[in-house]
């Protein structure tokens, strides 16, 4: 069965989450979504899920992380996939399983970026809440999402606590699964753009709400499998559609960072006009630290190393311990 039901171990005794109708104590307007149409929406919708790919935002949604009781992964596994494929992840958030933080939250990220990632809070138990709440956001409905219900009953192994459990048979547990394949639903847009299956053996479809919220698991595995499955959609929607995503050169140094500090922001000053990103990283403890040149310009990228080398008195390197003498205990 979907790994939610067996790997996410929720404390189901805590106290209900208190939802606040938005009627009565609307989320935050600091989003212009706040104000519109359902129709003025959905064309928003139409040009979300074409227009190209610049900037993303990683919202991730679980009260487990803000507790301490799980780490959270998915956004530094996210963090890299954008850099890999060229995007500039612009915005990561940790909140809450709260409607009205999700309503805010994605009225206000996909209003602002064009890649949005959510993950968490879409298993079968009371406080997965994101469908639910992502849908009132938009002012849609959830719909039970036939052909993700026809994968779930052909892929999904049953729990082996649950051997007599019927798919056709009302029942406590098939409600519970049923949760998890109840998706937003805009009736102005076809059903196949409002939920992708990427992969054909897996079930999970991802949730495309707005035209670029992607609504995505909280497992780790599933979030990574997904995303890596979903990379040839997004291909044709990036500035550099080969993906060759976006270049870090570092350089590693003897010399601490306040003896470098003017050439680097003179360098700086020279090198964002050419969308190149410096940075400097001291290494605690560590007689090296590092410098940066982050970007996609490669080529101007490459003319700068024989010139950062000289004035940082250092080398390029591919890791940035390449340099560091042996320790003590090493010698």
């Amino acid at each position: 069965m979907f790994a939610r039901l067996s790997q996410l171990t929720r404390h189901l005794s805590r106290p209900s989450l208190a939802f606040t109708p938005a009627v009565t104590n609307p989320a935050p307007s600091l989003s212009p979504l706040h104000h519109r149409t359902p129709s003025t929406m959905t064309s928003s919708a139409v040009a979300n899920a074409s227009k190209t790919i610049h900037t993303a935002a990683c919202l991730i949604i679980g009260d487990e992380v803000l507790g301490g009781k799980t780490i959270d992964t998915n956004s530094s596994y996210f963090a890299k996939y954008c850099f890999q494929l060229g995007i500039q992840l612009k915005r990561i958030e940790v909140i809450a399983d709260d409607e009205s933080e999700i309503v805010e939250a994605v009225r206000r990220m996909s209003n602002n970026y064009d890649f949005v990632v959510t993950s968490g809070g879409i298993g079968p138990t009371h406080d997965d809440i994101t469908y639910e709440s992502i849908a009132k956001a938009f002012g849609l409905k959830l719909k039970l999402h036939q052909p993700a219900f026809e994968r779930m009953k052909k892929l999904a192994r049953p729990h082996p606590m649950q051997p007599h459990f019927d798919w056709e048979k009302p029942s406590p547990g098939l409600t519970a699964k049923l949760r998890m394949v109840e998706l937003p639903h805009d009736p102005k847009i076809p059903e196949e753009q409002q939920a992708v299956f990427v992969a054909d053996d897996m079930w999970v479809p991802i949730a495309v709400v707005n035209g670029n919220i992607h609504i995505l698991p909280g497992v780790p595995r599933l979030f990574e499998r997904l995303l890596e499955c979903l990379k040839p959609n997004l291909l044709p929607r990036l500035t550099n559609p080969e993906g060759k995503g976006i270049y870090r050169f570092l350089f590693s140094t003897p010399l601490p960072e306040s003896a470098i500090a003017p050439y680097l922001t003179e360098l700086a000053r020279r090198a964002n006009p050419h969308g190149v990103k410096v940075g400097s990283y001291p290494r605690w403890e560590k007689k090296r630290n590092t410098v940066t040149l982050v970007g996609g310009n490669k080529p101007f990228m490459e003319m700068l190393v024989p010139e950062v080398e000289h004035n940082v008195h250092g080398r390029k390197v591919s890791r940035e311990d390449e340099l560091d003498p042996p320790s003590d205990h090493e010698k």
